[in-house]
């Protein structure tokens, strides 16, 4: 898998979710045989006016590599100006422009999704992007932002006749949200309309959905978001299935071993309460589907210190390995 220059080890790739795909989780996923990570979404504006939270969001840390930056914003120049930030960082490989994302703060600002309602004004911020950038330039959208407009393969058309060198669709509209199906005979049309790579994205939680996502659409890379929550092992049973190999899946006791090695990572990174807090809804996702996890999931909601919450899970760790599979 390429991308203009960039040869990636793999063509199964972690999505950029908000509040999600930090520097802590990131590494966990690269370990485990992700192809290509992407950091959180960053306003332009942000980066523009020197914002300490947007920077916050910006650090990686070298086993991660390579990495992709994703950004988001609707005006062209403040678009190009941030875009320029990343030529001297050797620590990002590509640039990735949000034109997916269907929060209403983010769609009421005419960013993320709103611009698939208006494509011209989408490929001049490309065209900008791709007059300064010595890195690759990607975009990231939907089907369309509702039923009466799906324009997935109009809007490809346009962002590559503005020079995007590779682009990723989540195969749902804006309206959708993240609810009912991802349709990934979209992807295939505009998979099938460009030459530029295409990555599919949605509803891919296992080992079976890559597999057919791969087959319905011919797509270059596939790009796995809510299906990693609380499983990083999916890059690696992935790998492990598309080259025929036996597929190892953890056991309970390893998923335990593994959230606590994240919490772990998220308290070098962050002060105590906000890694303990952060890591409330990753404990939620490694802990689904085991024995007694309800009970382990709210113990973990009262807890404020990083030894107590460790502490609840080292108890849980010795419970699962006495516990009936």
């Amino acid at each position: 898998m390429k991308i203009s220059d960039i040869q990636f080890e793999n063509d199964v790739f972690l999505a950029p979710m908000a509040g999600i795909t930090d520097i802590a989780f990131r590494g966990l996923c690269k370990e485990l045989g992700c192809g290509l990570l992407y950091t959180e979404m960053v306003s332009a504006k942000g980066l523009y006016y020197g914002s300490s939270n947007t920077e916050a969001l910006m650090k990686i840390s070298e086993v991660e590599r390579p990495v992709a930056i994703q950004i988001f914003g609707n005006d062209p120049k403040i678009m190009a100006s941030a875009c320029e930030i990343f030529n001297t960082r050797t620590d990002i490989c590509m640039v990735d422009v949000n034109m997916g994302c269907p929060v209403p703060k983010i769609v009421k600002n005419g960013e993320g999704s709103a611009l698939m309602k208006d494509p011209k004004l989408a490929a001049e911020i490309i065209k900008e992007m791709k007059k300064v950038s010595i890195k690759p330039v990607t975009v990231k959208f939907r089907t369309g932002f509702d039923s009466n407009n799906i324009n997935a393969v109009e809007f490809a058309k346009y962002m590559e006749d503005a020079g995007i060198d590779a682009m990723a669709v989540h195969g749902r509209t804006r309206e959708q949200m993240y609810e009912g199906r991802a349709d990934w005979n979209i992807i295939r049309d505009v998979k099938d309309s460009v030459k530029v790579p295409v990555i599919g994205n949605g509803d891919i939680f296992c080992v079976e959905d890559a597999i057919r996502i791969k087959e319905i659409t011919n797509c270059d890379a596939i790009m796995i978001a809510r299906g990693a929550r609380g499983n990083p092992w999916i890059f690696r049973e992935i790998k492990q299935a598309l080259k025929g190999e036996e597929i190892v899946y953890p056991t309970p006791v390893e998923k335990i071993d593994m959230c606590i090695r994240h919490l772990d990572l998220a308290v070098k990174y962050y002060e105590e309460i906000k890694a303990v807090r952060e890591m409330r809804k990753h404990t939620a996702w490694y802990v689904k589907s085991l024995n007694n996890c309800a009970e382990i999931k709210s113990k973990i909601n009262t807890k404020v210190s990083y030894f107590e919450v460790k502490q609840v899970l080292l108890d849980y760790k010795e419970y699962l390995k006495m516990a009936p599979s």
